[in-house]
């Protein structure tokens, strides 16, 4: 397997999803952001609403004020981000045709079947485990048995009734 490589992307929280911003999809990629917004609006059948959505004029200022991008009349963006989710943004990869982009699908298949073998080993961990906590749950009643009958057994013996001293009718 090829060697692994750290990705690092600005991953923002927006409507509850982690999302990817189209400009750091489009670098990441290897295109410019209006090369990779044109294909985007070319294939949007293959981007319903759980893959890519377009920010809110109030969702754009509140990530623009953290990830802190100049202002529109200053060089900046001129239109409002599209977000992509992890699905989207493989979805992009595969309408873009860039060396890199083609590479980046591949690299995130890999990515998804290596961690499909990891979610079936430990599923498989996590079944060895039910079993062994089901025999240790039959022991343990087993052995809460043999104490409750050894108890009686274990405790000193009463002590025997002292002889009285003196005249008893």
């Amino acid at each position: 397997m090829a060697s692994k490589k750290s990705i690092d992307i600005p991953i923002h929280t927006v409507r509850g999803q982690r999302v990817v911003l189209d400009s750091d999809l489009a670098a990441l990629y290897g295109v410019e952001t209006k090369v990779f917004n044109q294909s985007i609006r070319r294939n949007l059948n293959r981007f319903p609403e759980d893959f890519s959505f377009v920010l809110t004029g109030e969702e754009w200022l509140v990530l623009r004020s953290q990830i802190v991008t100049s202002n529109e009349g200053r060089g900046g963006r001129r239109y409002i981000p599209r977000a992509f989710t992890e699905h989207g943004a493989l979805m992009a990869a595969s309408v873009l045709n860039s060396d890199r982009a083609i590479s980046m699908s591949v690299f995130v298949i890999r990515a998804f079947v290596e961690i499909r073998e990891q979610i079936a080993a430990n599923n498989a961990i996590l079944k060895r485990l039910a079993e062994i906590d089901h025999t240790l749950l039959i022991h343990d009643a087993s052995l809460r048995d043999i104490y409750k009958k050894l108890m009686p057994l274990l405790a000193p013996p009463p002590p025997a009734p002292r002889k009285q001293i003196g005249f008893h009718p």
